[in-house]
């Protein structure tokens, strides 16, 4: 039986016999002893074979390579003071191997001149860069490497604390919900699922457990969490996969205020038992009007200053016909004002074909225009826009936005949704090359009062901006087309990671907000009729929160990409790579579901 895994050991164990199970990490042949690192997920060890002092286990010790499957038996000793290794938490100690036993080897590689080649994909034990198509396809060998073992256990530890925060100190209760269920609208695309007993009818994955949690509030389970599996069959990008986690958490009786203060407390449980992080509350909080005003983002990155503009109104009467002619369109004029941006960016970027150029084109923009402040305080600029500013317009241009020499000025002017998308994005762009993020600052804050709906130009129609649960401001329910919502959402230095609303819970309001986004009566009833049923027998007022576990575990471990703190991801192309999923299937299980398919082979 193990006694200890590698990672435990310490001076304290000296003089025990212990055993120990693992791979093996390196191996050196000394000549007469062979030094082996053990590797199990707690860390490594080392272990030493003399022939003189350990000889029944140095025949097979000479026998091993990496990644063989060992048992070992043997006398923790003291490591001399010169061998200390201080990288190692084990560093002090090693084990002299009394017993050795090969549980496992490598199959040999078939291509190998002698049969006894071993060749692995790459090597476990090296920090070396691995594309990621190989680290996907051997998974298996990709989380015995160290950082995704610590991204893993990272991510339990997250969990583990989420429970015991929830559990003991608030009292939730953790409550499964179907992951089999209908298809609704207002979401992502739905993953599908024909019920072979019920021909001609489909599950729909649960793209969140939404609707099951608002029925156990009426259940009357007040405090419900669960850390839930979701499916949105959508296109993908490095946070986003089609499967993921969600804590999803939902409470009764609760206002606005009190589950933000709860929330937050949730939050700095978890940085300070994960990260050992202490993080000041109340979190700062912007209204969504706010947000887009100075960032141009409903989720921005607050580590770093670089605030937008709005010059709408002092543009509006410039000889400058892009910008005059943007207001008078119902556009805007915003400017990104950049300290040093003079030195910084040249005009050749700026212009036509240059990469800052071609980040604003990628959000939509037709143009950028610029303006340097030069040494003497005034403004340089090529083009129309300095001639057709007045003087008094080019000085409260500067005093607006604080530009003093050696700033750079960038422009977006069009209609609002281009306007702040394009900014955003340089926004970052240009944090990012004059080092202006610290990597080490977490930024936690709230925003607030989003819209109710979102304009869907595509089906000529509102929208739900978050879902179509969620409740208005009691001043705004005259006028659902303008109201706010009472929303909020947490961004974690510049990632949205949780997303939550006080909900409807009459009947006659869930009904104006379904008409608000086009469904009929019958439509509602074909799709939510459940759910306005059980509004009839005693809902509680209520709301909720969801995180994307995944995302957030992402931030705290460092990485850019969820694919690296999950045990088996999918790549971009929505495919595992490990099993090469998804594939094709019998015609006998078609046939059971009553489906065909008319997508032709591959060539």
């Amino acid at each position: 039986m193990r006694t200890h895994y590698c990672g435990q050991l310490r001076a304290e164990h000296v003089g025990e016999t212990v055993t120990l199970f693992g791979w093996v990490n390196s191996y050196r042949d000394q000549g007469g002893v062979i030094f082996i690192d053990l590797r199990d997920r707690s860390g490594i060890c080392q272990i030493v074979s003399d022939l003189s002092r350990t000889p029944q286990s140095f025949p097979i010790a000479e026998s091993l390579k990496n990644e063989y499957v060992i048992k070992v038996v043997g006398k923790v000793s003291q490591r001399p003071a010169d061998s200390f290794n201080p990288r190692l938490p084990t560093g002090e100690v090693e084990i002299y191997a009394d017993e050795l036993e090969l549980l496992s080897a490598l199959a040999p590689d078939e291509k190998s001149k002698d049969g006894n080649d071993v060749l692995l994909p790459f090597q476990v034990s090296s920090a070396d860069p691995v594309k990621e198509e190989a680290r996907l396809k051997y998974r298996y060998l990709d989380l015995r490497r160290e950082r995704m073992s610590q991204n893993i256990k990272l991510r339990h530890q997250v969990v583990k604390s989420i429970r015991r925060f929830l559990e003991d100190q608030e009292g939730f209760i953790e409550v499964e919900t179907p992951m089999l269920t209908r298809s609704t609208p207002e979401g992502a695309r739905d993953f599908l699922v024909p019920s072979r007993v019920n021909p001609g009818e489909f599950f729909a994955l649960p793209q969140s457990p939404q609707l099951f949690k608002q029925l156990l509030m009426v259940s009357g389970f007040d405090r419900y969490y669960q850390v839930a599996r979701c499916f949105r069959d959508e296109d993908l990008r490095a946070d986003r996969q089609p499967e993921f986690t969600q804590l999803d958490m939902e409470m009764s009786f609760m206002s606005q205020e009190e589950i933000l203060e709860l929330n937050e407390g949730l939050v700095c449980h978890i940085l300070k038992q994960v990260k050992g992080i202490e993080v000041p509350r109340p979190f700062p909080r912007l209204t969504y009007a706010e947000a887009m005003d100075r960032y141009g983002s409903d989720k921005p990155d607050t580590r770093y200053g670089l605030e937008l503009v709005d010059v709408s109104d002092l543009m509006k009467d410039s000889g400058f016909k892009v910008f005059s002619g943007a207001v008078a369109s119902g556009g805007i004029v915003k400017v990104l004002p950049i300290p040093g941006g003079n030195d910084a960016f040249s005009n050749v970027r700026i212009k036509p074909g240059g990469d800052l150029f071609n980040e604003a084109a990628s959000m939509g923009a037709k143009g950028l225009a610029y303006i340097r402040v030069r040494d003497d305080g005034d403004i340089d600029t090529i083009g129309a826009i300095k001639d057709n500013l007045s003087e008094e317009q080019k000085q409260e241009l500067l005093k607006r936005t604080g530009a003093t020499a050696g700033h750079l000025l960038l422009f977006g002017a069009g209609d609002a949704p281009t306007v702040n998308k394009t900014l955003d994005r340089l926004r970052q762009v240009i944090a990012r090359e004059l080092n202006l993020i610290d990597p080490d600052k977490i930024n936690l804050l709230w925003i607030v009062e989003f819209p109710m709906f979102e304009w869907n130009a595509d089906e000529n129609r509102l929208e739900a901006l978050h879902h179509p649960f969620t409740k208005p401001f009691d001043e705004d329910a005259h006028d659902l087309k303008t109201a706010r919502a009472q929303a909020y959402d947490l961004v974690f230095n510049g990632f949205e990671v949780g997303g939550g609303s006080l909900r409807i819970y009459q009947s006659d309001l869930q009904q104006k907000v379904f008409e608000t986004i086009g469904l009929s009566t019958e439509e509602a009833h074909n799709k939510f009729g459940f759910l306005l049923e059980a509004f009839k027998y005693g809902t509680p007022p209520h709301g909720g929160i969801a995180y994307g576990l995944d995302r957030l575990v992402m931030l705290l471990a460092g990485e850019e990409s969820i694919r690296d703190v999950i045990a088996f991801p999918k790549t971009q192309q929505a495919r595992c790579l490990l099993t090469n999923a998804p594939s094709g299937v019998d015609t006998k299980q078609l046939k059971e579901l009553h489906i065909g398919v008319t997508q032709k082979p591959k060539a």
